[in-house]
């Protein structure tokens, strides 16, 4: 199992401290969630932060955009050192250009899907992308619980990159720690994004450590 600890739980006052707990970390990536307070109810940081982040973590960024017209911002995710960027397929009218713009900025290129959107909405767009992430929380804010249906999201996500010949990892994002980890690892799961779990455990390296054996 692929682990990518959310920054958005790390603590800003210290936030090199976090950042060296994860270079030291079993963590495959970081997850950066970036909020306009449009598209979600929240802001989080914008690319300063980003790019001190960049400068401090040895770990690929996994960078989640929640925000409006995020193809605005394709340039500026890549001069960051994103390894991946991450857009809404509900923030994407031109989903399909969105996704050649961020493969010709050299980065790979994910779509995410909210709870209430179905996964066959990516029929047609599945193959063209390195990864979807399924949000098993309303995006916006963290701490928040599972939705258990995000299961059956997993399976059918999985069934459809194997009909369709597309090398997409599936990613999921919110409510993750050992337990929900575990029954998304069977449900067909390949990375794991989960902040609290990791940054508020008493030993982060543990709790990094569990989810990659899962």
């Amino acid at each position: 199992m692929l682990v990518s600890p959310s920054l958005l739980s790390a603590d800003f006052a210290n936030l090199s401290a976090d950042l060296e707990m994860i270079n030291t970390s079993e963590a495959d990536w970081l997850h950066l969630d970036v909020m306009d307070g449009v598209f979600v109810p929240n802001i989080s940081f914008g690319f300063p932060v980003m790019k001190y982040v960049q400068e401090l973590c040895d770990k690929p960024l996994d960078v989640h955009l929640m925000i409006v017209e995020p193809q605005k911002f394709v340039t500026q995710v890549r001069d960051t050192g994103a390894m991946l960027m991450n857009v809404h397929y509900e923030a994407c009218t031109h989903l399909n250009r969105v996704i050649q713009q961020i493969h010709d900025a050299g980065m790979q290129a994910g779509v995410t899907l909210n709870p209430a959107t179905p996964v066959d909405m990516l029929q047609d767009i599945v193959a063209d992308v390195d990864l979807v992430l399924l949000m098993s929380v309303n995006p916006g804010f963290g701490g928040q619980r599972f939705i258990p249906n995000t299961l059956n999201k997993v399976r059918r996500l999985r069934d459809l990159i194997s009909e369709t010949g597309s090398h997409a990892l599936i990613e999921v994002d919110g409510g993750v720690n050992a337990d929900t980890g575990a029954t998304l690892a069977e449900a067909g799961a390949d990375v794991l994004v989960a902040g609290n779990y990791v940054f508020h455990a008493a030993d982060p390296h543990a709790a990094i450590a569990t989810l990659k054996r899962l």
